[in-house]
Protein backbone atom coordinates (compact mmCIF):
# COMPACT_ATOMS: atom_id res chain seq x y z
CA UNK A 1 0.00 0.00 0.00
CA UNK A 2 1.34 3.41 -0.99
CA UNK A 3 0.02 6.53 0.76
CA UNK A 4 -0.06 9.87 -1.04
CA UNK A 5 -0.74 12.93 1.11
CA UNK A 6 -2.44 15.78 -0.76
CA UNK A 7 -2.55 19.36 0.46
CA UNK A 8 -3.50 22.65 -1.17
CA UNK A 9 -4.07 26.33 -0.54
CA UNK A 10 -1.78 26.66 2.46
CA UNK A 11 -1.31 30.37 1.67
CA UNK A 12 1.77 30.47 3.90
CA UNK A 13 0.23 28.58 6.84
CA UNK A 14 1.40 25.02 7.42
CA UNK A 15 -0.57 23.91 10.46
CA UNK A 16 1.01 21.42 12.89
CA UNK A 17 -2.19 19.39 12.46
CA UNK A 18 -1.51 19.16 8.71
CA UNK A 19 2.06 17.98 9.29
CA UNK A 20 0.79 15.35 11.69
CA UNK A 21 -1.88 14.18 9.23
CA UNK A 22 0.72 13.88 6.44
CA UNK A 23 3.14 11.75 8.49
CA UNK A 24 3.46 8.30 7.02
CA UNK A 25 2.93 9.55 3.46
CA UNK A 26 5.16 7.98 0.83
CA UNK A 27 4.75 11.04 -1.41
CA UNK A 28 3.11 14.45 -0.92
CA UNK A 29 1.33 16.54 -3.53
CA UNK A 30 0.77 20.27 -3.07
CA UNK A 31 -1.88 21.56 -5.47
CA UNK A 32 -0.80 25.21 -5.37
CA UNK A 33 -1.30 28.51 -3.56
CA UNK A 34 1.64 27.50 -1.43
CA UNK A 35 2.93 30.74 0.07
CA UNK A 36 6.66 30.97 0.80
CA UNK A 37 8.94 28.13 -0.39
CA UNK A 38 9.73 26.96 3.14
CA UNK A 39 6.30 25.28 3.13
CA UNK A 40 7.62 22.82 0.54
CA UNK A 41 10.88 22.38 2.44
CA UNK A 42 8.98 21.44 5.59
CA UNK A 43 6.83 18.97 3.65
CA UNK A 44 9.98 17.39 2.15
CA UNK A 45 11.05 16.50 5.69
CA UNK A 46 8.15 14.01 5.64
CA UNK A 47 8.28 12.64 2.06
CA UNK A 48 9.19 13.58 -1.53
CA UNK A 49 7.00 16.46 -2.76
CA UNK A 50 5.51 17.32 -6.13
CA UNK A 51 3.94 20.79 -6.31
CA UNK A 52 2.27 22.97 -8.91
CA UNK A 53 1.99 26.73 -9.02
CA UNK A 54 -1.23 28.35 -7.87
CA UNK A 55 -2.58 31.75 -8.81
CA UNK A 56 -1.02 33.42 -5.73
CA UNK A 57 2.40 31.77 -6.25
CA UNK A 58 3.82 34.75 -8.13
CA UNK A 59 7.20 35.30 -6.46
CA UNK A 60 10.39 34.49 -8.39
CA UNK A 61 10.95 31.19 -6.55
CA UNK A 62 7.62 29.83 -7.85
CA UNK A 63 8.59 30.28 -11.51
CA UNK A 64 10.32 26.90 -11.32
CA UNK A 65 6.99 25.21 -10.51
CA UNK A 66 4.88 23.83 -13.35
CA UNK A 67 1.29 24.84 -13.96
CA UNK A 68 0.42 21.15 -14.22
CA UNK A 69 2.23 17.95 -13.33
CA UNK A 70 1.93 14.32 -14.39
CA UNK A 71 3.51 11.68 -12.20
CA UNK A 72 3.27 7.96 -11.62
CA UNK A 73 3.07 6.68 -8.05
CA UNK A 74 2.83 2.96 -7.38
CA UNK A 75 1.88 2.39 -11.01
CA UNK A 76 -0.96 4.94 -10.82
CA UNK A 77 -0.87 7.99 -13.12
CA UNK A 78 -1.75 11.18 -11.25
CA UNK A 79 -2.30 14.59 -12.86
CA UNK A 80 -2.32 17.78 -10.81
CA UNK A 81 -3.31 21.36 -11.61
CA UNK A 82 -4.25 24.17 -9.24
CA UNK A 83 -7.50 25.30 -10.84
CA UNK A 84 -9.73 22.57 -12.27
CA UNK A 85 -11.32 25.08 -14.65
CA UNK A 86 -7.97 25.19 -16.47
CA UNK A 87 -8.21 21.55 -17.56
CA UNK A 88 -9.36 22.70 -21.00
CA UNK A 89 -5.98 24.45 -21.43
CA UNK A 90 -3.96 21.72 -19.71
CA UNK A 91 -5.84 18.45 -20.24
CA UNK A 92 -4.88 15.40 -18.22
CA UNK A 93 -3.22 12.55 -20.08
CA UNK A 94 -5.50 9.76 -21.28
CA UNK A 95 -3.96 7.33 -18.81
CA UNK A 96 -4.62 9.52 -15.75
CA UNK A 97 -6.41 7.61 -13.00
CA UNK A 98 -6.55 10.61 -10.63
CA UNK A 99 -6.86 14.35 -11.30
CA UNK A 100 -5.93 16.54 -8.33
CA UNK A 101 -6.80 20.23 -8.09
CA UNK A 102 -7.13 22.91 -5.43
CA UNK A 103 -8.18 26.57 -5.68
CA UNK A 104 -11.82 26.31 -4.58
CA UNK A 105 -10.96 25.58 -0.90
CA UNK A 106 -13.76 22.99 -1.01
CA UNK A 107 -12.88 19.34 -0.51
CA UNK A 108 -14.28 17.09 -3.22
CA UNK A 109 -14.12 13.45 -4.23
CA UNK A 110 -15.92 12.46 -7.40
CA UNK A 111 -15.56 9.96 -10.20
CA UNK A 112 -16.27 10.72 -13.84
CA UNK A 113 -15.71 8.29 -16.70
CA UNK A 114 -13.43 6.11 -14.61
CA UNK A 115 -11.26 9.01 -13.39
CA UNK A 116 -11.08 10.08 -9.75
CA UNK A 117 -11.24 13.87 -9.31
CA UNK A 118 -9.91 14.99 -5.95
CA UNK A 119 -9.70 18.39 -4.32
CA UNK A 120 -8.17 18.26 -0.81
CA UNK A 121 -9.77 21.57 0.16
CA UNK A 122 -7.68 24.16 1.99
CA UNK A 123 -5.26 23.41 4.80
CA UNK A 124 -4.26 27.06 5.25
CA UNK A 125 -6.10 30.05 6.68
CA UNK A 126 -9.82 29.40 6.89
CA UNK A 127 -11.91 31.15 4.30
CA UNK A 128 -15.59 31.24 3.51
CA UNK A 129 -16.29 29.38 6.81
CA UNK A 130 -15.01 26.17 5.20
CA UNK A 131 -13.21 23.57 7.33
CA UNK A 132 -9.46 23.06 7.09
CA UNK A 133 -8.87 19.82 5.20
CA UNK A 134 -6.34 17.81 3.25
CA UNK A 135 -6.58 14.40 1.57
CA UNK A 136 -4.94 11.01 1.42
CA UNK A 137 -4.87 8.46 -1.36
CA UNK A 138 -4.16 4.84 -0.54
CA UNK A 139 -2.96 3.12 -3.69
CA UNK A 140 -2.72 -0.64 -3.95
CA UNK A 141 -2.37 -2.96 -6.92
CA UNK A 142 -6.11 -3.02 -7.59
CA UNK A 143 -7.58 -0.03 -5.77
CA UNK A 144 -7.30 3.73 -5.24
CA UNK A 145 -8.95 4.78 -2.00
CA UNK A 146 -9.39 8.55 -1.41
CA UNK A 147 -10.03 10.12 1.99
CA UNK A 148 -10.69 13.71 3.07
CA UNK A 149 -9.03 14.49 6.41
CA UNK A 150 -10.60 17.23 8.54
CA UNK A 151 -7.96 19.08 10.55
CA UNK A 152 -8.87 19.84 14.16
CA UNK A 153 -8.30 23.56 14.63
CA UNK A 154 -9.28 25.92 17.39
Amino acid sequence: MTVVGIISDTHGLLRPEALLALKGSDHILHAGDIGPPDILERLREIAPVTAVRGNVDTDAWAESLSIAARLTVAGCVLFMIHDRSHLALYPPPNDAAVVVSGHSHQALIERQDGVLYLNPGSAGPRRFRLPATLARLQISADQIEPEIVHLPIG
